[in-house]
């Protein structure tokens, strides 16, 4: 080694820095787009003071964690008919981790789906909190003005986490105040990774329980340092870089082409297909949040790379905002303009069932709410798929459906089975007072129809009834005259 050419050292230094700078855009230390790339193939590093300097610069001109704090609670003072605010836990410093919902009817449990988007999982990528705040106020504006936002806020429960991490921001580095990077500290599939619930940080706890207690349909979190749509898997069985696709990849695909699609040149990649990427492809991670929302927890998420440059001036967000507007805003209408979407009843007693839905030959199933049994089936349009659900005590029940653009409403009615208790409605109802029946899932106008009839019922039985009454009087009379003519 002693003997080769410096020149030779230098040259191979600058190619092999050339071939890592896409792998560190999404899972190593990445560079933050502003180190001199000279000082890198010398092998001389930025002190962490000098960085630290840096990065401080750069960040002038974006909000501050107490900036976005008062930023929030001010969307919410402005747009408090179509919001609320609500903290889902704290940081390892303390700063709470506030969201923004988004909807027509704000904290209410309904029969819609939810969406969530997750901004700054990395402290050194800040353009996605200042990019949340943006679509925050943009649907605030546009509400009952354009199509797009009024569809959107009508029909999703919008969940908006600006920051994920909100100490790594404020130290300037990628990973939390304890220099874990959150990214990396989900359960993982593949290996045994991040089981021990003692060992997670209190940030990736506190989505954890987020998602416990909301259902989300589907999700994104924004990074910065490449302009790609990223897909499950991001990880492989054997650490290979190589295409490793997920049950829904067609789904995920079609996800990921539809924000690429409408992005302003994502999908005029020249490194990228399109626009878009496989995770494992691009290089594999392990740990991530990606792949942990799909796997337990029924949601379908990608992360999405918006900015070539981690952390550029801020004198650039409006304009990366306006590349990405129509992504963000079709992503989330996605999920109601695409799919299969329904509610499963039981037949004997009319209550709601928390069925799983499933896809013929796709290995993933979804569950129906616990208390509304609703279900959001994301699909790729175009083809043909049986819908199957399923619930214990419960007759399976199997449809086919055609995706085209639009989605597709589908209701199930289960029966019992006859091998099962026939009392299990009636044993249910009691152990659950909350639960409701379908007289009152009915739409206003069914509703109205319903009690229509029953009136109208109600009027021929007291008709029958009466004309009953008076024939028996009638009959009275007659036997009395017969009795008076035989005397």
């Amino acid at each position: 080694m002693a003997n080769l050419n410096p020149s030779l050292l230098l040259f191979l230094s600058l190619n092999l820095l050339h071939l890592f700078h896409t792998v560190f855009a999404r899972g190593g230390e990445r560079d933050s787009g502003f180190v001199d790339i000279t000082y890198a193939a010398s092998g001389r590093h930025l002190s962490e003071e000098t960085h630290f300097q840096k990065l401080n610069k750069l960040a002038h001109g974006y909000m501050t964690n107490s900036d976005l704090e008062k930023a929030i609670k001010a969307f919410h003072g402005r747009c408090g008919r179509i919001s609320r605010i609500y903290s889902i836990g704290k940081s390892v410093l303390g700063v709470p981790l506030w969201v923004l919902e988004i909807s027509n009817n704000p904290g209410k449990e309904e029969a819609k789906p939810a969406f969530k988007f997750i901004g700054n999982v990395h402290g050194d990528e800040p353009v996605g909190r200042e990019l949340l705040l943006l679509l925050s106020n943009w649907l605030c504006d546009n509400y009952m003005k354009d199509p797009l936002a009024t569809l959107i806020v009508d029909n999703v429960h919008l969940h908006i986490l600006p920051t994920m991490n909100p100490d790594g921001f404020s130290l300037r580095k990628r990973g939390n105040a304890n220099n874990i990077d959150l990214n990396r500290d989900f359960p993982d599939q593949f290996f045994p990774m991040n089981d021990d619930l003692h060992e997670r940080q209190p940030e990736t706890k506190a989505i954890m329980r987020w998602l416990k207690e909301i259902h989300f349909t589907a999700s994104a979190s924004l990074h910065g340092g490449a302009l790609v749509a990223n897909y499950p898997w991001d990880g492989t069985d054997d650490r290979s870089k190589s295409y490793f696709a997920c049950p829904d990849d067609e789904t995920f695909k079609y996800m990921a082409k539809l924000y690429s699609g409408s992005h302003f040149n994502m999908s005029q990649s020249s490194e990228f297909e399109e626009g878009i990427t496989n995770g494992a492809q691009w290089y594999p991670i392990y740990g991530g949040m990606q792949d942990w929302n799909y796997i337990f927890a029924d949601c379908f998420e990608l992360t999405l790379e918006i900015s070539d440059n981690k952390w550029p001036p801020a004198n650039e967000l409006r304009m990366i905002w306006q590349h990405n507007k129509r992504s963000m805003l079709h992503l989330v209408a996605s999920i109601v303009k695409s799919g299969v979407h329904g509610r499963i009843f039981s037949s004997d007693c009319g209550e709601p069932l928390p069925a799983t839905v499933a896809i013929k030959d796709i290995n993933y199933t979804i569950k129906a709410s616990e208390r509304l049994a609703d279900y959001h089936r994301l699909l790729a349009p175009g083809q043909q798929y049986e819908v199957i659900a399923t619930m214990p005590g419960y007759k399976t029940r199997t449809t086919t459906i055609t995706m085209k653009e639009e989605a597709v409403t589908l209701d199930f009615i289960l029966e019992p089975d006859t091998h099962f208790l026939p009392n299990q409605c009636s044993s249910k109802s009691k152990s659950k007072s909350k639960s409701l029946k379908i007289s009152e899932l009915l739409p206003k106008s069914q509703l109205e129809v319903s009690l229509t009839l029953v009136v109208v019922l109600g009027f021929l039985f007291f008709l029958m009834k009466r004309k009953a009454i008076i024939n028996h009087f009638k009959l009275r009379k007659s036997q009395q005259q017969r009795r008076v003519s035989a005397v």
